[in-house]
């Protein structure tokens, strides 16, 4: 694969076109996209990439286009307890786990075409430096102590029982589900022992609560500077700001170790060397953020290039970072997150000096989704009540997945997925209203012209679908930016709407006489034109199709870059293991491209596929016909 190196990226894109055609200097930025980390116990379904996948996708596929530096990266979550009980029922090692899920998850985001500067992983040699590197520096500046507390054990195995396996009764509000973290019916921070009838989610059994020392991040000394920064934060999603804010009222020490075996170790004398503590897996998996973008740095030949993205200094001075995740996963995010960074930088009530590696940069939003159910349930892969994405994409396109989650799915309320409702926006949007149009305009043009015809004498009615679809460049990026992508696809869809309804109107089709034959080449050449806009403004939501589309316009190249899996080795001797990586800086620019006429045109394939009512009825048979 053709990989980007260093601070070259930046010079794909430097110019964007005004509304009148003339160019400027764009003030490129470098643009962080953290991926919330997939845990690698089992295969993900839709609900999973409805909240972190698709959405950080579209936005980094469209700050790319708009000529801002994007580095999106993740990987997949591989220690802690479950992963731990899933390898022992499956009697295989946490390792052989973590290998077999993590090439399926890469494969299926893969199939997606989430595009990702570095996919990785949190068993890597690297990410365990780079933990251990914040470890060190949060204790040397006093924000990590030791304590003896009570952890949850299972009786029946001997093992830590992590806080989110623990469930019960929240003492503060009464509320049945809380877990051994937090409640999130009141947003409180617990710990297992104050729950009352405690039980653990993996058998139901009572855990065991036995005195074990461990070390713990004091969060109460950065409620003055995380809540100096919650206040400076504009445009966040009200839920995620209200949320956070919330937490900080009542912030208590929290356990970073736990009496495990699969983790990483504690880089401290006396503990290191110890089989029975590690670093707890919420701890380790944050930082995966700064870990993989070091990792794509090294990968792609400057070692120092992540700073671009990540030192509050200088270097990353025109930086910003979008954190995208579900909602269960905003404490994560918003308080613990810059708690590590800040502690790591000297920056909380205690002082203290940056670690190696310099002090680094709060993130810019927590995007978080709310809840993806499906057919009016929550996701249970036990209770049958799932689809997982590789099954979807064994059936189905991709595009019509992406499509679904961009202008349907859980972006500020919960929402509801139903195979009725996939199959009518698949069939009345995409394939009625923008498939058509494609269609038919190139069909057209292809049949009576065999190019793109020019356009000659544009009446008011062709200047005035032009402007709507030039318009719809800023409507919908600005939409993109602020994280607001049901809006901004719909606008998207708006301009095809358009599209179709001049199309009916000026009836190219009847413009059959000689004397009619320039007329209908102008019509013909507005509504390719518009097609081409149209094609661009839904790239990033619809990459695959957007490819087609282009070709179908007799472009050449590629318009819409997708990510490759790549096997790699371990940069510090580990073992080897698939990485999600791509070249972006090639594809399309965020801007109206005006068509040539004389390309060559041919009779288009349909874009999409509809779909028969029957998908239902057969869905719902998979879903055990229950649902």
């Amino acid at each position: 694969m053709s990989g980007r190196v260093g601070t070259n990226r930046s010079a794909a894109y430097p110019f964007a076109k005004l509304r009148g055609g003339s160019l400027r200097l764009v003030v490129m930025s470098h643009v962080l996209a953290a991926v919330a980390w997939p845990y690698a116990n089992g295969p993900r379904h839709i609900g999973h990439v409805s909240g972190f996948g698709v959405p950080s996708d579209v936005f980094s596929r469209y700050m790319r286009m708009a000529g801002h530096d994007v580095l999106m990266v993740s990987g997949t979550d591989e220690h802690g307890t479950p992963i731990q009980v899933q390898a022992d029922a499956d009697g295989v090692t946490p390792r052989e786990l973590a290998d077999r899920y993590n090439r399926v998850i890469v494969e299926d985001l893969h199939g997606l075409g989430l595009s990702y500067d570095l996919f990785t992983r949190t068993t890597t040699r690297n990410h365990y430096a780079v933990v251990q590197d914040l470890f060190e520096a949060l204790h040397a500046n006093g924000y990590i102590v030791a304590r003896t507390t009570l952890g949850a054990i299972s009786p029946s195995t001997g093992r830590t029982l992590p806080d989110r396996y623990i469930e019960g009764t929240c003492p503060i509000c009464g509320y049945d589900g809380a877990r051994g973290d937090q409640c999130d019916n009141c947003g409180n921070q617990l710990d297992p022992e104050q729950l009352v009838n405690p039980r653990s989610r993996i058998n139901g059994e009572t855990p065991n609560f036995v005195e074990t020392e461990h070390f713990f991040l004091d969060l109460p000394a950065f409620a003055e500077a995380i809540g100096g920064w919650l206040d400076q934060r504009e445009n966040w999603r009200p839920n995620v700001l209200k949320f956070s804010r919330n937490l900080l009222d009542d912030l208590q020490p929290r356990a970073i170790t736990r009496d495990l075996e699969w983790g990483v170790p504690i880089p401290l004398d006396g503990w290191r060397d110890r089989a029975d503590k590690r670093i707890y897996v919420w701890f380790d998996a944050v930082i995966g953020y700064l870990s993989a973008s070091i990792e794509w740095a090294r990968r792609t030949g400057d070692p120092e290039a992540w700073r671009q993205w990540w030192s509050a200094d200088a270097q990353g001075k025109d930086a910003s970072a979008y954190y995208f995740m579900g909602k269960d996963n905003i404490v994560f995010h918003s308080v613990i997150w810059p708690a590590l960074l800040l502690g790591y930088s000297g920056e909380g009530d205690k002082g203290g000096q940056p670690g190696p590696l310099g002090k680094l940069n709060l993130p810019t939003e927590v995007v978080s989704s709310e809840y993806l159910t499906m057919e009016g349930k929550k996701f249970s892969s036990s209770r049958r009540v799932v689809i997982y994405v590789r099954d979807f994409l064994e059936r189905y396109d991709a595009d019509a997945l992406r499509y679904f989650i961009a202008a349907a799915g859980p972006e500020s309320n919960d929402t509801d997925f139903t195979w009725a409702e996939f199959v009518r926006r698949n069939n009345d949007e995409l394939v009625a209203g923008w498939g058509n149009l494609v269609n038919r305009s190139i069909s057209m043009a292809a049949k009576n012209f065999g190019v793109i015809p020019p356009a000659v004498d544009l009446t008011p009615e062709d200047l005035a679908l032009l402007e709507v679809a030039r318009t719809g460049f800023t409507t919908v990026g600005e939409l993109i930016g602020k994280h607001r992508q049901k809006a901004a696809i719909g606008e998207a869809m708006r301009v095809v709407a358009e599209a179709n309804k001049y199309l009916s109107d000026q009836a190219p089709w009847k413009l059959k006489d000689e004397s009619q034959k320039q007329r209908q080449g102008t019509v013909l050449h507005v509504a390719l034109q518009v097609v081409s806009d149209a094609n661009t403004l839904l790239t990033p939501f619809l990459p695959h199709s957007a490819q087609k589309v282009h070709e179908l316009l007799g472009g050449v190249g590629t318009h819409a870059p997708m990510p490759e899996i790549v096997e790699v080795d371990d940069l510090d001797g580990g073992p080897g293991y698939p990485v999600l990586m791509g070249d972006y800086t090639v594809g399309a620019r965020w801007e109206s491209v005006p068509l040539v006429a004389g390309t060559v045109l041919n009779a288009p394939k349909p874009v999409f596929r509809k779909l028969e009512p029957t998908v239902v009825e057969e869905e719902l048979a998979r879903l055990g016909g229950d649902s």
